[in-house]
This record gives C-alpha cells, structure tokens and sequence, in this order.
C-alpha cells in the first residue's frame, strides 16, 4: 500500500526521478544525449500522450505514477552507460518507499523492453493492462528521438567523433532507422501518430539543411 496522498506521492516521485537522473549522469558519465534535457522531454512527451489517451482510458489515472517514472528514468539503466540490471535494480531501490512493488516491477518491465533495438528483436511483451502505459513511455521515447543534434552529441561525447564525423554517422543513422519508425507503424497513440508526422517533416528540414555543410 503507498503510505501517500496520490497527488503528493506523484510529485514526490517526479521529484525523487529527476534527481535519480542527476546522480546517475555523474555516477556514470552519461552525456547531454542522454541526461537530465532528454529526461525533461521525454517526460514532457509521455505527459501530454498520457493527457490524450487519458478520457478514452480512464484507467490510466492508476498508472500515471508508472508512466512518469519509466519516462523520467528510462535511460538511467541504459547498457550503454552501465550494466542494464544494476541499472534498473538500483532505480528500484530508489523509489521503493515511495511507489508499490507491484508499479516498480512494471516499471522496471517498461524500461527493460521499451528500446528501439529490442522492440525489433523481440517484437513488444505483453503487459496485460499496463500495455498502454509501455507505449506511452516507448512512444515518448520515440518522439525525443527526432532531434538530430542529439544524435550529434552522442557520437561526439561516446566516439569521441569531431562534429563533422558526427554528423555524417548521425545522417546514416536517421535515414536507416529514424525516419523509418513511422513506416515500420511503431507509433500506436493518436497524439503520437500526429506528433510524429510533424517531428518527422522537422528532422527531414534539418537533414537537408545539415547536408550544406558537407559539400
């Protein structure tokens, strides 16, 4: 049983993520691609999936605490900043006086099967009720992914790419698999169906813009 008020426990536990975020960035020398902003947005972007799918699905109300705190600290147990299970296992540990072990354990299901590669492999768990609230979370991960300066950063801070290098393995990267998650129908919300056509207008804008530079 969760000894709080639920709204008092929801921004407690938002709080209590995005401050998991900041001590695991410095633990682990996670990068800006994958630190506190990209926390925030896709954050930002599971609440407002979440809003939109809410009155046709009241249930999700229950699980709103889930869904914050999968989007928030998704990428705190990240394989390619540390091992995956520590990772998750520590996140656990650290929200479990404040969520039921029956949320963490689904959110901790979330956060181990929600990535681009894995959905790929492995196709999409089954999740019983909680399926929406994977998809919110995926979905919003999804959405954060069009931001190609992003990608940029990350060969820069993890290959120690020059920018230039960067930018032409991020170009290689948005065309075999960014601008392809709308083709291969991996968005299953209405707001992310729409999202998704505007973000992915806004990446092609950017690609061909970043293209000038290497002529």
């Amino acid at each position: 049983m969760k000894i709080m008020s639920s709204t008092f426990a929801l921004t407690t536990i938002i709080n209590r993520a995005f401050q998991y975020v900041i001590e695991t960035k410095a633990l682990f020398n996670i990068d800006e691609s994958h630190g506190l902003k990209h926390s925030m947005e896709v954050f930002g972007f599971a609440k407002k999936i979440y809003e939109s799918e809410l009155k046709s699905n009241p249930f999700l109300e229950d699980q709103k605490e889930i869904i914050f705190a999968a989007a928030i600290g998704h990428d705190t147990c990240d394989k390619k900043y540390m091992n995956e299970t520590e990772g998750i296992n520590k996140y656990k540990e650290y929200l479990v006086e404040f969520m039921s072990h029956e949320d963490i354990d689904i959110m901790s299901k979330i956060i181990s099967t929600m990535s681009y590669s894995k959905v790929k492999a492995r196709g999409y768990p089954e999740l019983g009720i909680y399926q929406l609230a994977y998809h919110i979370v995926r979905e919003a991960d999804l959405l954060a992914a069009y931001d190609i300066d992003r990608c940029i950063m990350y060969g820069m801070h993890r290959d120690n790419y020059n920018y230039i290098e960067a930018l032409k393995d991020s170009l290689t990267l948005f065309d075999s698999r960014i601008l392809k998650m709308r083709k291969d129908k991996l968005f299953k919300t209405a707001y992310s169906k729409k999202e998704s056509l505007k973000l992915h207008k806004k990446a092609n804008k950017d690609m061909t813009s970043l293209k000038n530079i290497l002529l």
